[in-house]
């Protein structure tokens, strides 16, 4: 969801959105491969097109931000967003629209959109912020394990280039938690730069 890069990138935000799901790459050795040259699923693969359904609804979320990125900051700010996710694309979509009321009392607006790959069984998620409509950015696509989801994406950040986390875990009906986090060193380490708490209202 996030706004990240100067409050471009989020989900999902958060983004919020406020971010969710997906499933691993099912590897078939190609001796294994039926006479046609298909890849069929085995019966028994769980399906995970359905993984963020839980979160189609209306969330109040609390967030929390590093000040500063990747230079070391400790301090953090707060403030609140509401984030209504909706089904796209028969189901193989959804949309979240993030509204949040920032540390100075501005509104910044975001849409965090997700899309499943029945193929690879795993999930792109992208931030369009209301700052920038004229760009989008690069997706993190990933997948869940055992009720985490987490994605990644390589990117930018002060012109150098990062890895960029989004994970989503603490997932019940009524409640979740997003984190993103940026690594400058290939995945050595990373730096959690944002956490969002979200709560069901509707």
């Amino acid at each position: 969801m996030a706004f990240s890069c100067s409050l471009t990138r989020c989900g999902a935000l958060i983004g919020v959105f406020v971010g969710i799901s997906a499933g691993c790459l099912l590897a078939v050795p190609a001796h294994a491969l039926p006479a046609g040259g298909a890849v069929t699923r085995p019966a028994a693969a769980v399906d995970h097109v359905h993984d963020f359904d839980m979160f189609f609804g209306t969330w109040h979320s609390k967030q929390r931000r590093l000040k500063e990125r990747l230079a070391g900051s400790t301090a953090w700010e707060e403030f609140d967003g509401t984030q209504v996710v909706r089904p796209l694309l028969d189901g193989r979509g959804n949309m979240t629209e993030n509204v949040f009321t920032m540390p100075d009392g501005t509104v910044h607006r975001g849409v965090t959109l997700r899309a499943f790959d029945p193929e690879s069984q795993r999930w792109s998620i992208w931030w369009l912020d209301g700052n920038h409509p004229t760009s989008i950015d690069v997706p993190v696509v990933g997948s869940f394990e055992n009720g985490v989801g987490t994605f990644y994406s390589d990117d930018t950040f002060d012109g150098k280039p990062i890895k960029v986390r989004f994970q989503w875990s603490h997932m019940t009906h009524t409640t979740l938690q997003w984190e993103q986090a940026y690594s400058p060193d290939g995945g050595k380490t990373w730096e959690t730069n944002w956490v969002a708490y979200f709560t069901r209202t509707r």
